[in-house]
């Protein structure tokens, strides 16, 4: 229990960073630094490969702890709590909480982050617009449409 205990620290320490890595993406992207956008993107691929990795050694740690109280391989933790001795049920059950607030703050900051690139998608599809009078699209089929170029008269008195 305790080689579990302490990967489920792991696991919870890298969700907290992951946290901060997707906050810092929002803000990047809600103050228009595009530049930096793409290294703040790595950061956050880099935080979910290390969580990957974290999570298959919590999964044979999970099946080690199950072992010892007699449960099947690949129990939930709430599972596994509830057949373990104290003082580790209540350590695993907080555990779980906190997994549950974190997600719930990754799942928020990740639709964040989706309204803000939708936004920016759309702003972009909007000034394409005003420029040339059409945007590229698709067709319903999935067949490409490239726009069609058009003229425009530039004063360049001003």
């Amino acid at each position: 229990m305790e080689k579990l205990s302490l990967i489920l620290w792991r696991e919870r320490e890298l969700l907290e960073l992951l946290a901060y890595k997707l906050e810092v993406e929002k803000l990047v992207l809600a103050g228009g630094q595009s530049g930096w956008l793409s290294r703040a993107n790595r950061e956050v691929e880099d935080v979910l490969v290390t969580l990957r990795e974290t999570e298959v050694l919590r999964a044979m740690a999970t099946d080690e702890a199950a072992h010892e109280v007699g449960l099947d391989t690949n129990p939930g933790l709430s599972m596994l709590a509830e057949a373990a001795e104290e003082p580790w049920r209540t350590i695993l059950l907080d555990h779980r909480e906190a997994f549950l607030v974190i997600t719930r703050q990754i799942a928020d900051l990740s639709d964040a982050t989706k309204g803000l690139i939708t936004t920016g998608y759309r702003s972009a599809q909007e000034t394409l617009l005003a420029i040339s009078g059409t945007t590229e699209g698709y067709t319903p089929d999935g067949a490409a449409v490239a726009a069609t170029p058009t003229r425009h008269l530039i004063d360049r008195s001003l």
